[in-house]
Parts: C-alpha cells; sequence; structure tokens
C-alpha cells in the first residue's frame, strides 16, 4: 500500500478559497480586515448614488435659504413697499433693487420667496415630528405589546387610512381653526397612520429573529427586549419615512395655505398664499405663480430624491 506523503508545514496557510468565493459571500478585501456598520455602509452606498447627490444639494440648498432668509431677503416680507407702481393690469418687473420684481401686493418677490422657504421648514418639520412621536408610540404599542391592545391600536389606524391624508388635514384644520398651529397639527395626525404601521410592521419582524427568541429564552423581560434590541433596529424605516413625508408635508402646508386654511397673518409668507395672490393674475404675470410652484415641486423633489436613495442603501436588496 502507498502511503501519502505527509503535509509540508506551510500548506495550512497555502490553501486559499476558490476566486468566486468572496464574490458569493458578498465581500471583498476591505470587508475582511474590518467590519463596516449598517449605518456607514449605507453612507459609503449615498456617496455613490447620484440621486442621493442631487437629493443632498437641493435638501441643503433649501436649508440653506431657510435658515439665512433675513441674510438674503432686504425687506419685510409681506408689507408692500410705497410707491412700489402696481397697477391692476401689471406688476414693476426685476430691477437692481428688486431681482425678481414685486407681487400683485407690491411686496418684494424675492422676500416672499425666501420667507416662504423657512415657512415651509417649520411647519413641514413640527408637522413631521408630531406625527413621527405619536405613530412610533402606536406602532410601539402595537408591535412590542401585542395581543388585544395590537388589535385595537390597528383598527384605529384602519379608521384613519380610509381617509385620504389631505381630505382628513383638510377636516382637522377645519375644526382648528384658522392659524399656522392648526396646520402642523392637522398635517401632523394625518402622518399617524402612516408611521404607526411602519413601525408595527418592523417590530413584528424582529420579534421573529433569533437574537430576540434567545433573549426571551434567558428570561429578560420584554420591555427591556423591546426597548434596548427590538426598536432600536426597527428605526431605519421610520427614519427613512420621515424623510419622504416631510416631501409631502411641504405639499400639504402650501395645499392648505391655498384653501385658505394656512396662517391669517397677511405679513407671513408663504408658499401656498403666494398661489392664491397670483391667480387672478395668470395671464399677465405668470411668473407670480410659476416661481412659487417651482419652488414647492423642487423642495419636494429634493426630499423624495434623498429619502429614496438612503431607502436603497439601507436595503439589503440594493446592496451591491
Amino acid at each position: 500500500m502507498t502511503t501519502l506523503p505527509p503535509p509540508s508545514a506551510g500548506s495550512a496557510q497555502d490553501v486559499v478559497a476558490p476566486s468566486g468565493m468572496d464574490d458569493l459571500l458578498g465581500r471583498g478585501p476591505a470587508d475582511d480586515e474590518r467590519g463596516v456598520s449598517l449605518w456607514r455602509a449605507a453612507f459609503r452606498r449615498l456617496r455613490r448614488n447620484p440621486s442621493a447627490i442631487i437629493g443632498t444639494a437641493i435638501v441643503l440648498a433649501f436649508l440653506l435659504v431657510a435658515l439665512c432668509a433675513p441674510l438674503i431677503a432686504g425687506y419685510d416680507p409681506g408689507r408692500p413697499l410705497p410707491n412700489s407702481g402696481v397697477t391692476p393690469s401689471s406688476v414693476p418687473g426685476p430691477s437692481p433693487e428688486h431681482p425678481l420684481g414685486l407681487d400683485s401686493t407690491g411686496a418684494d418677490l424675492l422676500t416672499q420667496l425666501v420667507y416662504g422657504a423657512r415657512q415651509s421648514l417649520v411647519i413641514g418639520v413640527i408637522a413631521t415630528t408630531i406625527g413621527l412621536l405619536i405613530g412610533a408610540a402606536l406602532g410601539l404599542a402595537a408591535g412590542g405589546i401585542g395581543g388585544k391592545v395590537d388589535t385595537a391600536v390597528m383598527r384605529v389606524v384602519d379608521i384613519m387610512l380610509s381617509v385620504p391624508s389631505l381630505l382628513l388635514a383638510v377636516s382637522i384644520a377645519a375644526v382648528l381653526g384658522q392659524n399656522g398651529t392648526s396646520v402642523m397639527i392637522a398635517i401632523g395626525i394625518a402622518q399617524v397612520p402612516i408611521f404607526a404601521r411602519l413601525l408595527r410592521g418592523s417590530l413584528l419582524q424582529q420579534r421573529a429573529s433569533d437574537y430576540v427568541l434567545a433573549s426571551f429564552s434567558l428570561g429578560l423581560r420584554r420591555r427591556r427586549v423591546v426597548m434596548s434590541h427590538m426598536l432600536p433596529n426597527s428605526l431605519g424605516p421610520v427614519i427613512v419615512q420621515a424623510t419622504l413625508m416631510l416631501a409631502t408635508a411641504i405639499i400639504e402646508v402650501a395645499a392648505l395655505s391655498y384653501l385658505g386654511l394656512g396662517e391669517p397673518n397677511p405679513s407671513t409668507a408663504e408658499w401656498g398664499r403666494m398661489l392664491v395672490k397670483a391667480q387672478n393674475r395668470l395671464e399677465t404675470d405668470p411668473h407670480l405663480a410659476l416661481l412659487p410652484g417651482i419652488c414647492i415641486a423642487v423642495t419636494a423633489f429634493g426630499f423624495t430624491l434623498f429619502g429614496e436613495a438612503l431607502r436603497e442603501s439601507l436595503d439589503p436588496k440594493f446592496r451591491r
């Protein structure tokens, strides 16, 4: 019988995996050296995504304009200028003092647009925060506790989802009265069922994970498992949805102001109110409606691009 020669001392180190094994495992040389967290890996994918770059640029420009409104605009918003030259048939066009001209009331149009960005940002962020907090609380109760609590919460959420969000916001704003606070509350409540269902679904998905079953088998309390383990791992989709809902909130703010349910103070600049004031001059001065409409569309487009890119970067199916 022929005996095989013993392996050499360095043979154990000379054995290498097949060349395609790393591709099948979805790893590269850099991944073998050091592990990467979920958010860091998502950030790396965002930097390579053209949609994320464009959306981020639009969002940052919107934030910069809103935060630096007093530095960009040189006039008071909503206050007509003396001797403006506005007539029933025309408004003054661009000039060195007024780069975009005046609106139908004799106020500086650039100032109106800049302060309108600030108003949309404030109302949109606060409204989305209201919807996120209330919706997350309901989703946490439904997905974390379960049982009868889950059934009761989801029936309420289903009733809210049966009404279109804009119609629900209009109804709530009409009941609460015509002011900015009513608009924020109305839009926030209209967003509650979306966040509640999303967080509940994420928690139910985490409940079937091995680490949750192991935690319960070790005797950990449900509250500790839910708050310390399940909830942090379920917030990713909720944060992504919040960026997308900001775009919806900005559009709904303009819609409610257009319907006359926004801030009644005429000195408060708002893009939706600018559309209302410009609707009687569409034939003679279409730019009065075109410019705020473009601002609304571009801002919502930027938040949508950024939110979609963030969702793809966090989704394992889109990892490359």
